[in-house]
């Protein structure tokens, strides 16, 4: 029997393996269904957005979404796809995490939308009256050691020595599956594929311990097209607080995809519907070097995790370093992301008495400046009178006036030199 949800799934390239049963039981009833997210940082990245986006699918079918923050889990970390121990957390750090965590979660998914509004759980809650002995008793005597050890997680750390904590992590998260059945009546955990182990360890120690049937969907752990890893950049994780990772670095992640990726991205990421994907990628491949694919990824994207007006401020961003722009789009800039923007390029802080007392713009932008514009006045001269340079965005017209800038922000402004030289002084 084929389901709606799976077929959206499907052609959106987000199963990788699924359970027997689990389209029967999506099309019998209205179905809670739980995803795990680790608490090991305050934000999610982009890697999340995967399983985040299971979420959304599921509710948008009529589906009750949970999910559950580890809060329990955190302290002991998953043991799949790593190859080191992870390093346990305190409380405070957790629930840190864990509130940082769900404002974001607060932005996909409804939780207020009668039978199936979503829901967020943390396993320290059911974990934290529970005793080791009564979790042997009750848990453990139902699981074989056998039965943990073919997983995967479990084989492939074997050799260089597994902690009992990790090896029992398994046992963990099942009873998150049974507690989450028998409390809140899930019968579907999704996730990662590396997590297909440990899903379906919850559903034997359903089917042992309640004579109850669960199920499990798990979707392809995204590679990028050249092999390199989805979700980071030279600065490390791709992260939603946009305090970790500014709009515009955001924006930028995603419009410099591939045309492989951005197909296979725009399916998985966003809720455009299969028609409008198939007329982008059509328009796309007429004019491959416009980026139609990647620019509506990319605004999809920061739009639903930022704002419209976070969008708009990467947009005309971007437009400073890589296209055209205007004197007011650079004054329109907050602080933030004009400094994000111009972060690589070279800086230079100058006394707000040196910028008084300059007297033409060939000193500012060479003695003044510290040489990092133009080495001698000699030089700076050359390229003035080639009207070469501007300064926010304007070009110098009389090289030898006095320097009259408005400073953006209060206190920088941005010298170029030719097309693609920037310099970022900022004034004290």
């Amino acid at each position: 029997m084929s389901n709606p949800l799976v077929e959206e799934l499907r052609w959106r390239g987000m199963i990788h393996d699924i359970m027997p049963g689990t389209e029967e039981q999506l099309s019998k009833e209205l179905t809670a269904g739980y995803i795990g997210f680790d608490p090991t940082a305050d934000s999610l990245h982009i890697g999340n957005l995967v399983p985040v986006m299971l979420l959304v699918h599921l509710q948008r079918a009529g589906h009750k979404p949970v999910a559950l923050v580890g809060g329990a889990t955190g302290m002991v970390g998953d043991p799949s796809g790593k190859s080191a121990e992870r390093q346990l957390l305190e409380e405070d750090v957790l629930n840190h995490n864990l509130a940082g965590q769900k404002a974001q979660l607060e932005k996909f998914l409804d939780f207020d939308c009668g039978d199936n509004s979503a829901e967020i759980v943390n396993n320290y809650d059911w974990f934290k009256g529970m005793g080791f002995l009564e979790f042997i008793r009750d848990v453990g005597k139902h699981i074989t050691v056998n039965y943990m050890m073919s997983k995967d997680s479990v084989k492939n750390r074997l050799e260089g020595g597994m902690s009992f904590t990790e090896f029992t992590y398994q046992l963990v998260q099942g009873y998150d599956f049974y507690h989450l059945y028998q409390n809140k009546n899930c019968k579907i955990q999704m996730g990662g594929s590396d997590q297909w182990g440990n899903i379906v360890t919850g559903t034997e120690l359903i089917r042992r311990k309640a004579q109850g049937e669960a199920f499990a969907l798990t979707a392809p752990l995204i590679k990028k097209a050249d092999g390199s890893k989805f979700g980071k950049s030279e600065g490390g994780n791709i992260w939603l607080d946009k305090e970790k990772t500014s709009p515009y670095k955001f924006y930028q992640y995603w419009l410099n995809t591939s045309d492989e990726d951005a197909s296979n991205f725009i399916r998985i990421f966003t809720l455009l519907g299969k028609d409008e994907i198939e007329a982008l990628e059509a328009q796309h491949a007429e004019a491959p070097h416009m980026r139609t694919l990647q620019k509506a990824l990319a605004e999809d994207v920061t739009r639903r995790i930022h704002s419209e007006e976070d969008l708009q401020m990467a947009i005309k961003a971007s437009g400073i370093l890589f296209g055209k722009s205007t004197k007011e789009d650079l004054t329109s800039l907050d602080e933030s992301t004009l400094l994000s923007v111009f972060e690589g390029v070279p800086q230079v802080t100058i006394a707000s008495s040196e910028l008084e007392s300059a007297a033409n713009y060939i000193d500012l932008l060479s003695e003044l400046t510290k040489g990092i514009i133009f080495s001698s006045k000699g030089e700076a001269r050359r390229m003035l009178q080639g009207g070469g340079v501007s300064i926010n965005k304007a070009k110098i017209a009389d090289m030898n006036a006095k320097p009259e800038l408005t400073l953006l922000q209060g206190k920088y402004f941005l010298a170029q030199k030719g097309k693609k030289n920037y310099y970022l002084i900022t004034v004290e």
